[in-house]
């Protein structure tokens, strides 16, 4: 599980897609140094969770596992570990954390009816 350190650069470079240690340390916009960011960064790729390539001489950083996938991860490791495996808890807590608007609502009822649909085997 990537650490919250490494969970806002891959953020990061999931909003910026493709970019430089400097572009990712910017939007970051933290109190470490730059030499930090890189560090992390550098260790990051090293744990298989970055890929760097070059471009005109630059690294250039992206995400080596899919937003979505990375995303799935960190939740079941939450629901594990915080909410005692209850994807109901879950959904309350991240529900009563802050305002849900009706459109919110009525798209989480919309993928929920999906997901059960699926279940079903149904199309």
């Amino acid at each position: 599980m990537p650490t919250p350190a490494e969970v806002d650069i891959l953020a990061a470079l999931w909003r910026l897609g493709p970019a430089t240690v400097r572009e990712v340390h910017e939007a970051l916009a933290k109190d470490c140094g730059y030499s930090t960011t890189l560090k992390q960064m550098q260790l990051m790729t090293g744990k298989g969770l970055l890929r760097r390539t070059e471009r005109f001489g630059a690294h250039v950083y992206e995400s080596a596992v899919p937003q979505a996938q990375m995303q799935r991860r960190i939740a079941g490791d939450l629901v594990n570990r915080v909410f005692g495996g209850s994807a109901r808890q879950l959904i309350l807590g991240a529900l009563g954390a802050g305002s849900t608007s009706a459109g919110e609502l009525a798209e989480i009822r919309r993928m929920i009816d999906t997901l059960e649909k699926k279940k079903r085997g149904e199309k």
